[in-house]
């Protein structure tokens, strides 16, 4: 005999998919805040550089460790990111050399920044027992084509003079 009171439920059927939205939601998240943040991460203050045709690379800047002064158009100075007053780096950077093996700084300068700013920190920077100083430039794209011969045979001095 049944009883009337009882009730059947049925059980439905185990998924077996995965759920990828959520999963899809989080990496989204996390890829924009990466894309965020990455531009932050960049060492020092950003400034336009002063242009040469040889530059010399300076590996030893990229490291993390290095100690970059950075000189911005309207003149003011920055060690590492820190904004510091010329006159006020010589101890900084005195202390930060500490228990370091070379005393290496390097200098950026804003291609537009006063001479006597740069002077200024170079001499305080001597004044902090820094042993050699990189000026950190970039490389001056030449645009202007050379003129070439149109000759197969290179031309002599005296026939160009004609």
């Amino acid at each position: 005999m049944a009883k009337s009171n009882e009730v059947k439920f049925k059980v439905a059927a185990t998924v077996a998919d995965i759920n990828v939205t959520p999963m899809v939601d989080v990496m989204l998240v996390l890829l924009i805040i990466f894309m965020v943040i990455t531009p932050m991460l960049s060492k020092g203050v950003s400034v336009d550089l002063a242009k040469t045709k040889n530059p010399i690379a300076m590996q030893a800047a990229d490291k993390s460790d290095a100690i970059v002064v950075a000189i911005t158009r309207d003149g003011k100075s920055f060690l590492n990111t820190t904004q510091i007053k010329p006159e006020d780096l010589a101890p900084k950077v005195k202390d930060l050399l500490t228990g370091k093996t070379d005393h290496e700084v390097f200098v950026k300068s804003d291609q537009r920044a006063k001479y006597q700013t740069v002077l200024d920190v170079v001499q305080n920077l001597q004044a902090a027992g820094v042993d050699q100083l990189g000026l950190l430039t970039d490389l001056q794209q030449d645009n202007r084509k050379q003129p070439t011969d149109t000759g197969g045979t290179p031309a002599t001095p005296d026939e160009k003079k004609q």
